[in-house]
């Protein structure tokens, strides 16, 4: 991906041509838009604000770990194609046409949370967990539903996947699905799906600790 290609103006966070999708306010959250490339419309995560920082290096793994993570699953048709990174703080991916899912895209029925579960299960089959899964992640195009963030998946040996924690990864993405489904169909988990959604006191407890050191560090 060549950055000179990308028309900015003089200090200028976004390209002069760019549509902003959000705006990164986070600490190393990426400023996501959508510009011209190459004479098609590409998303772009753009880390560049934080070159010359101490957390330059902390956002050229993030782009390292996405892009190589998007190469793993070319072909994958529920994941957008990569186009490739640029000067290690720009990533840029396929534009995926389609609605959110949500409100029209509902009209999938049930097919789409089929499609979800299903989604899961084969990146858990290959190792990997998302651990970021929410609806603005999840776009539906042409009856496929795709997902878009990679930045915080994780991919590891098969055999690592039996571990304790990494199984309660592979239990929160399952369980992140089944709210999904709930909260737009209104409808209440039951039975053993019930049991998955029910978060571990354990899990609770580090959740909760994170949050508390999150919000001192902001403090």
């Amino acid at each position: 991906m060549n950055t000179a290609l990308l028309p900015f103006h003089p200090g200028a966070r976004l390209p002069a041509t760019a549509k902003l999708l959000k705006r990164g306010e986070r600490v190393l959250e990426p400023d996501v838009y959508v510009t011209p490339y190459e004479g098609r419309p590409v998303v772009v995560k753009d880390y560049r604000r934080y070159a010359g920082t101490p957390m330059a290096l902390l956002a050229r793994l993030l782009v390292w770990r996405e892009a190589r993570m998007l190469r793993h699953l070319a072909g994958w048709r529920h994941a957008p194609m990569l186009l490739g990174t640029a000067g290690g703080l720009l990533l840029g991916m396929e534009f995926v046409s389609g609605t959110v899912l949500g409100g029209d895209a509902m009209d999938a029925g049930k097919t789409v949370f089929r499609q979800l579960r299903a989604m899961i299960a084969q990146l858990h089959a290959a190792g990997i967990t998302h651990n970021d899964l929410h609806t603005s992640n999840l776009m539906v195009s042409g009856g496929t539903l795709v997902l878009l963030d990679y930045a915080s998946a994780m991919r590891l040996p098969r055999w690592m996947m039996r571990l304790p924690l990494l199984r309660e990864l592979r239990r929160s993405d399952l369980a992140n699905a089944l709210k999904i489904q709930r909260r737009l169909t209104g409808r209440e988990i039951t039975g053993m799906r019930a049991r998955v959604v029910a978060q571990r006191p354990w899990v609770s407890g580090v959740r909760n600790g994170w949050k508390r050191f999150y919000a001192w560090s902001k403090a």
